[in-house]
């Protein structure tokens, strides 16, 4: 999910997960900070997230896997999405754990700020060489926070490294892009993308 709690729009992506033959799971992995949907100022909410370690959220997705698996759950097919925040955690997550089969990050930081290597010991980019799964990484050409320059530093990294992923750049297209409650929402990349990511997701045999 991205750094608002687990809002309706999260839901929804669970829902539209679900309809194309998922067992789908929404961790709110900031539930120890209390709920962030109640939280609308941006200067109330960064601190909060910003402080979830990565070995804690790490934990808090392997626990995550491990219950899905004792509800029925197939996770020999383990797919991993995420949006905003979340496609940073699609990086992570795919750097450490052997279990996913397939990514796909719409829009995920890949250079993190300074000042938080305490707690993100390494950026998705710093990782690249250390992916277990193939990812798929969706982004906005005018997303403000992450550059195309970035992405393609990135595209390069897991290229060196030998690490198979893909990215799409969607023309004109800001950051949270697939986001349908905000203003920066586009239609048509939003569409294009939950294409892609369901074919990248058929391709891995995460879905049928």
């Amino acid at each position: 999910m991205e750094i608002f709690g687990l809002h309706q729009y999260i839901k929804d992506v669970a829902h539209r997960l679900a309809k194309l033959g998922a067992f789908a799971v929404a961790p709110d992995y900031y539930f120890r900070k209390g709920d962030l949907t109640k939280i609308s100022e941006m200067k109330e909410l960064m601190p909060l997230v910003n402080a979830k370690p990565d070995a804690e959220l790490m934990a808090d997705l392997d626990a995550s896997v491990a219950w899905a698996s004792a509800q029925g759950g197939d996770t020999r097919r383990l797919g991993i999405i995420g949006v905003c925040r979340g496609g940073r955690t699609v990086w992570v997550y795919c750097a450490n754990s052997p279990k996913v089969s397939a990514g796909v990050a719409f829009c995920g930081s890949l250079v993190d700020p300074p000042g938080q290597k305490t707690i993100w010991p390494k950026s998705p980019t710093d990782l690249a060489s250390d992916m277990k799964a193939p990812v798929l990484g969706l982004y906005g050409q005018a997303d403000q926070g992450i550059p195309v320059a970035q992405v393609e530093a990135m595209r390069t990294a897991l290229a060196a490294a030998g690490k198979p992923a893909e990215f799409k750049i969607y023309p004109e297209a800001p950051h949270g892009f697939h986001a349908d409650y905000r203003g920066s929402y586009r239609k048509e990349a939003a569409e294009d993308a939950w294409g892609q990511m369901t074919a990248w997701f058929k391709t891995y045999k995460v879905l049928s």
